[in-house]
């Protein structure tokens, strides 16, 4: 993956990912390092990370986010130019304990903020979600702007987190930018609790030679996304002149948009005998009040954001990779 460096950070200048052993955070600390240098780049989350990796490629800092003198020892030490703030609760997981979901991802994000008007952050990534439309939204062709009345508990935490960080770039002058992603789908990390985790499952179990019980209806349309799409429009997001973002909450985005028989049938050209059963379960309704597709002409326009994988490049490099890794084992 490919990108320009933009004013807003320079080689030597130091970077902070809280929530660095997420599934996005992994892939995205590994990508600043090797743009910025890894003892540029500081990984930080509430718990040591699985991969070994993220420790010993460069710093690595235990974080508890909600912890707001920890966060800010953190930040002093270091002295970040910019933060990325990935740690939160996800859909189905905090539909599970909702009042933890509500205080990690608000109390989180007003942590961070805060943090950053007071010791001088230039810059502030926060991811949003599709999760923020609701079932009066227009469900095709989902666009910038619209009815936004979302039924999980994540969905409204994230709904009031873009308001939150539009005020803040009014009223501070904080450079906070955010996207809203559709469902992610990678293959260095398992998903961490969402509504669109069957898109990750379902290659593993191809993989492994087993049979797939998808928890979502076979024509149920999610917009999607491959990590290397997600990173590329994270980065290009935060390399972009500030003077090209007009969108202050958060910027729709989109790739592609399948049902779980298309990516079932994407997986059978490699492995024409793999199953998949389904059998809905409580993520059904989450997914039901979830766009179908996304319109993302703002992205495009106010800065050039383009996806480069279809359902079958996707795939192709999601199998690959995985038995590769399988063959290493």
């Amino acid at each position: 993956m490919q990108t320009t460096l933009s004013s807003s950070a320079t080689p030597g200048d130091t970077i902070l990912v809280i929530g660095a052993g997420g599934q996005l955070g992994l892939e995205l600390t590994h990508e600043l390092r090797q743009l910025y240098g890894a003892s540029s780049v500081i990984a930080a989350d509430v718990r040591a990370p699985q991969n070994p990796e993220l420790q010993e490629a460069g710093p690595f800092e235990l974080l508890d986010v909600l912890d707001k003198s920890r966060l800010e020892e953190v930040m002093r030490q270091y002295k970040p130019k910019q933060v990325y703030h990935l740690a939160a609760l996800l859909s189905a997981t905090a539909e599970k304990n909702p009042k933890f979901g509500w205080q990690l991802n608000m109390d989180g994000l007003f942590h961070v903020l805060d943090a950053a008007v007071d010791l001088g952050v230039q810059q502030v990534y926060w991811p949003s979600s599709i999760a923020v439309f609701g079932p009066d939204t227009p469900r095709h062709n989902t666009p910038q702007l619209t009815v936004m009345n979302p039924n999980t508990v994540y969905g409204i935490s994230k709904l009031a987190g873009e308001q939150w960080c539009e005020w803040y770039f009014k009223k501070h002058g904080l450079d906070v930018r955010s996207l809203r992603y559709p469902g992610l789908i990678g293959y260095k990390s398992l998903p961490g609790g969402g509504t669109t985790d069957y898109a990750v499952d379902i290659y593993h179990k191809a993989v492994a030679g087993e049979s797939y019980n998808c928890f979502l209806a076979e024509e149920t349309y999610l917009p999607m996304m491959y990590m290397p799409d997600a990173l590329k429009a994270t980065l290009d997001l935060m390399h972009a002149p500030a003077d090209t973002i007009q969108v202050r909450s958060s910027y729709n985005l989109s790739a592609m948009s399948f049902s779980p028989r298309e990516v079932a049938a994407s997986i059978q050209r490699h492995y024409p005998d793999f199953q998949v059963s389904y059998q809905p379960d409580s993520r059904q309704q989450i997914a039901d009040s979830w766009p179908a597709s996304i319109d993302d002409s703002r992205a495009r326009q106010d800065w050039g954001w383009q996806p480069q994988y279809s359902l079958d490049t996707m795939t192709d490099d999601m199998l690959f990779h995985l038995k590769e890794a399988l063959v290493l084992k």
